[in-house]
């Protein structure tokens, strides 16, 4: 089987080689062909090696994706879930070595979709909790939102919108 190998860090302080050992360790014990996709440094919206990557696995370059953990594939539980049933609505199996995730057998089916579960509900959580501290501060009479700066005495074009020509 020839699998591609995917590894994040978030900071250019971090290293994923700790990653890279224990996934070549796996792919190699199990016989797999293996390239490795490393992003150092991501963000949310800046992910050019994993774009790159699920490119490839569109194409079916590859016949699995395996990841160190879930987290490290995707940033959300929305992200995650949409792009590993693409993969695994074109034949690609998707593989996390630490979360024991094997999108091929019934158990990792399952597993993933608990998993999934839970992080959707612990999002959920974490936003009543924001929310609920956000009312708390607005009833404290605190004032929300980022301090006034020095942008908002700028005056701001808009692009594309000209203001002498906007109507109701």
């Amino acid at each position: 089987m020839n699998v591609a190998i995917y590894c994040r860090v978030s900071t250019r302080d971090q290293n994923p080689e700790n990653q890279v050992i224990k996934l070549k360790d796996f792919a190699e014990r199990n016989d797999y062909a293996y390239d490795i996709f490393e992003e150092r440094e991501s963000s949310r919206k800046t992910r050019p090696i994993k774009n790159e990557l699920l490119q490839r696995l569109r194409n079916r370059e590859y016949d699995s994706v395996l990841v160190w953990k879930l987290d490290r594939w995707a940033r959300s539980i929305r992200e995650l879930i949409n792009e590993v049933m693409e993969l695994h609505d074109k034949g690609i199996n998707f593989i996390s070595i630490q979360d024991n995730i094997d999108l091929s057998s019934a158990n990792g089916k399952l597993q993933f979709h608990i998993l999934s579960a839970f992080a959707d509900f612990e999002r959920n959580i974490i936003s009543d909790r924001t929310l609920l501290g956000l009312e708390r501060a607005k009833a404290e009479g605190k004032q929300l939102g980022r301090p006034k700066g020095s942008k908002d005495t700028k005056r701001r074009r808009r692009s594309g919108y000209n203001l002498r020509y906007a109507t109701k």
